[in-house]
């Protein structure tokens, strides 16, 4: 199992090689890297050379690409045409690349229907064209369960299995947005291990008194923090990932405020590696 990072906290100012490079000195083994127009890497970077630059600059920094992340939200039933034009981009991008995985969002409900409805009657025909390309192309489409989104709580995970058979469409699995709902991760982990192809290494801090105070439902009870700072038992995580199977990366996804980009990287990666 390796120790990744989602590149996002760097924005723009400093290059997608100088990312690799310092990536790779800090002793990470894996990028799951913003991709699409704007991002670290766009299609122009990438698509032209059949990705022999970018692949240089992997090599000679010591890091892979462990996935290409699109987290573009959108509407399912209004025909995301840009969304799925850039998807089809990262997928070909993603294979030049040797990534497993494109990583993205499964968009928001529909007005006047529930998350569950919207993944069984509007995702389809956004998601399932994108499925064939991708296999063609042998990568795999990985939605974040972010709460705000369809993807909020494990029967919305179900209902995902149930409407895409296919083994390309799965999970980059966020243990963070279900510990603050009270859901079992490590439940989930194993329920729904064969669809797991990616995982966010991010923690999030619970604030008991202030929850007793305003109500699950309200703001500022909760927030998410560097792995080792929150609720998550990682030890735990890491063994249940282990047991069903899970080898690929710990992509440390990094909203902490307490700590800069380099900074937090830096504790994550020093605290997972002791548990790996």
């Amino acid at each position: 199992m390796d120790i990744g990072l989602l590149t996002a906290p760097f924005g723009k100012e400093i290059t997608f090689k100088e990312i690799a490079q310092w990536a790779g000195k800090t002793g990470f083994k894996a990028l799951e890297v913003m991709a699409g127009p704007g991002a670290h890497l766009t299609a122009e970077d990438v698509l032209p050379d059949d990705g022999k630059k970018v692949n240089k600059i992997l090599k000679d920094a010591g890091v892979r690409v462990s996935s290409l992340a699109f987290y573009d939200c959108f509407n399912v039933g209004n025909g995301p045409v840009e969304y799925s034009k850039n998807m089809k981009d990262l997928i070909a991008m993603a294979q030049v690349l040797n990534a497993d995985a494109v990583c993205t969002m499964l968009g928001f409900p529909e007005p006047k229907k529930s998350k569950i409805q919207t993944i069984r009657e509007d995702a389809p025909a956004v998601f399932n064209p994108l499925s064939k390309e991708a296999e063609k192309r042998g990568v795999k489409i990985a939605f974040e369960n972010w709460y705000a989104t369809n993807l909020q709580h494990l029967d919305c995970f179900k209902a995902v299995c149930d409407v895409f058979p296919q083994s390309n469409i799965g999970f980059n699995f966020d243990p963070s947005h279900l510990a603050w709902q009270e859901i079992d991760y490590l439940d989930a982990v194993m329920e729904f291990k064969d669809r797991i192809f990616h995982t966010h290494a991010k923690d999030v801090a619970v604030f008991k008194t202030k929850q007793s105070r305003v109500g699950v439902l309200a703001d500022g009870w909760w927030k998410y923090v560097i792995p080792g700072y929150g609720v998550i038992s990682w030890g735990e995580y890491i063994r249940t990932l282990r047991v069903c199977g899970y080898n690929g990366v710990l992509s440390i996804e990094h909203e902490d405020r307490a700590f800069d980009a380099k900074e937090g990287f830096e504790k994550g990666f020093r605290f997972l590696s002791n548990l790996i």
